[in-house]
């Protein structure tokens, strides 16, 4: 059987040329399109649909709908012991949209085990845009003066995209985790994505939900009827 190849979209289609989230190959898992753009248009279109970009610096876009779904659940998110004395002890206090482009900065900084690299010039611009538009946001641990940790994402209604993490200190970006989790909770969203299943998240507690299942939850916390 003949090996199905994924779309070139090009950049002036719209993110509704993207495909069918369930369409997505399997190996690699979700890839779905390359190709399209990213504007604000199609970052907020992907995302509604369950999709997501992931590429190199320097290479074409590409767009993916991985099967599971890594997440976390805000309602029964629990943090460890150890990571609730940090929380307490360490002297960490956390602050919402600080200083975005140096958390995008800092997420893209080579580290010991090449994660990170992928965040490009224009995922830094595109995602800053997002910020300055009210729908990229910031978690970030500070420490003496300094932001020593943290996380970005996209927040849309019900649901919070998280993007990348970075830590520079002990249990920092754990830290401004459980901030996340708390205003979620507070402010009623219901679902956490993390994307991509790692041994990192795993040991927070993620959960692995078929993309079926995501993509139900997701259209119910964004309010589609499609």
């Amino acid at each position: 059987m003949a090996r199905r190849r994924v779309p070139f979209l090009p950049d002036n289609a719209g993110p509704a040329s993207l495909p069918d989230p369930e369409e997505a190959l399997t190996l690699p898992n979700g890839l779905l399109a390359a190709g399209g753009a990213l504007t604000p248009e199609w970052l907020l279109g992907a995302y509604r649909r369950g999709i997501f970009p992931w590429f190199s610096p320097g290479e074409p876009i590409l767009w993916w709908s991985p099967d599971p779904r890594t997440v976390f659940d805000p309602s029964t998110f629990k943090a460890s012991r150890s990571l609730r004395q940090s929380v307490r002890n360490r002297g960490y206090e956390t602050r919402i949209d600080a200083d975005f482009p140096a958390v995008m900065r800092a997420c893209a900084a080579p580290r010991a085990d090449g994660a990170g690299s992928w965040i490009g010039k224009e995922m830094i611009d595109a995602y800053t845009l997002l910020h300055r538009l009210g729908y990229a946001h910031s978690i970030e641990t500070w420490l003496d003066g300094e932001c020593v940790g943290g996380l970005y994402g996209v927040r849309l209604e019900g649901v919070f995209f998280g993007e990348s993490m970075y830590s520079r200190a002990r249990d920092a970006s754990k830290v401004a985790l459980v901030r996340l989790v708390e205003d979620c909770r507070r402010d009623g969203v219901g679902l956490i994505d993390c994307q991509m299943p790692t041994e990192h998240l795993a040991s927070l507690g993620a959960l692995t939900l078929p993309r079926s299942e995501f993509l139900i939850r997701l259209r119910h916390l964004l309010g589609r009827t499609e």
